[in-house]
């Protein structure tokens, strides 16, 4: 096989059969992620201009909804543009920049429900003592936490990915990710896999500990609790579940395209499971918050009446 380690560029070959529609991919992609952009913007701009919603709960809400823009835009733009290019070619430093983006978005997405999902565990099992436990510098550290640590674990990832040498130049997705670039490694990748599962590790299992947790004991009052009890409890945590099954719908599609031999799968299928993980979460999320919570909701009409 041809050492290609020292090769600037790779070739997203998903681009070259997707070439024959491409318009209408890049009409489709840009509506969605021009859409996601303004709703997003919607949404966090009636939290930061209404001093009635500068609590916890809309404070976790508004990182999450960054991310989501910040997910989209470290892709879709790029997707837009090879869309409309003659050339498939990346260059490897682009490679690890949209791997970055990738896992860093997917990381502090994941945490982020962990700690909005602890949030609601708070104000529905300890209401009196809610605004006491969720107090401002714990607000702080817990949005810190959630932004540094996906960021630092996947800055040591990306880095000891960009020391392998590759044998080979085809990406077939595309973007770029960590598993597609292993495939077309020629040096000893053990440490890197170990570090990989570390990071995976790190990233899913104590958050979702918290989420059990979280959930078991929201569940153990709500049994407790008063019919109408039960439906505000229902009504709070909805949002919450509706974003935390999306997000694992998008995990699976990312596992299932990256890591299994899709080959007879045709390419804008194999594209719709790429994409699902960077378009779908960041246009629901700011939809299911903006319907299911009443004050953000009743917010958007007031604007819309006064207009």
């Amino acid at each position: 096989m041809e050492n290609t380690s020292q090769s600037t560029s790779l070739k997203l070959v998903a681009y070259v059969e997707l070439n024959y529609l491409r318009y209408l991919y890049f009409a489709i992609v840009f509506m969605l992620y021009a859409t996601i952009i303004i709703i997003n913007a919607i949404i966090i701009g009636i939290v930061c201009t209404d001093k009635s919603l500068h609590e916890p709960m809309y404070i976790f809400l508004i990182n999450l909804l960054i991310n989501d823009v910040v997910g989209g835009t470290s892709l879709c733009p790029s997707i837009l543009v090879y869309l409309l290019s003659n050339s498939s070619e990346i260059s490897r430093e682009y490679c690890l920049v949209q791997i970055f983006w990738l896992y860093v978005y997917g990381g502090c997405e994941f945490v982020m429900l962990a700690v909005i999902g602890y949030d609601r565990h708070l104000s529905i099992c300890y209401p009196l003592y809610y605004n006491s436990i969720m107090h401002s510098r714990r607000v702080s550290n817990l949005i810190v936490f959630s932004w540094i640590f996906p960021l630092s674990l996947v800055s040591i990832s990306v880095t000891l990915a960009s020391q392998v040498q590759l044998c080979g130049n085809t990406i077939e997705n595309i973007y770029c990710d960590n598993y597609c670039l292993n495939k077309i490694a020629c040096s000893d990748m053990t440490h890197i896999i170990t570090f990989d599962t570390l990071l995976i590790f790190l990233i899913s299992v104590p958050q979702i500990f918290l989420l059990l947790y979280s959930y078991a004991k929201i569940l153990q009052i709500c049994l407790r609790a008063s019919r109408e009890s039960q439906k505000r409890a229902l009504s709070t945590c909805m949002p919450h579940l509706v974003t935390l099954l999306n997000y694992f719908i998008g995990v699976i599609f990312q596992i299932i395209q990256s890591r299994f031999n899709l080959t007879q799968v045709p390419t804008v299928i194999h594209s719709i499971f790429s994409v699902y993980f960077l378009i779908i979460p960041p246009l629901l999320n700011p939809v299911v918050y903006g319907l299911k919570m009443q004050q953000i909701k009743l917010r958007i009409i007031k604007i819309l009446m006064d207009k």
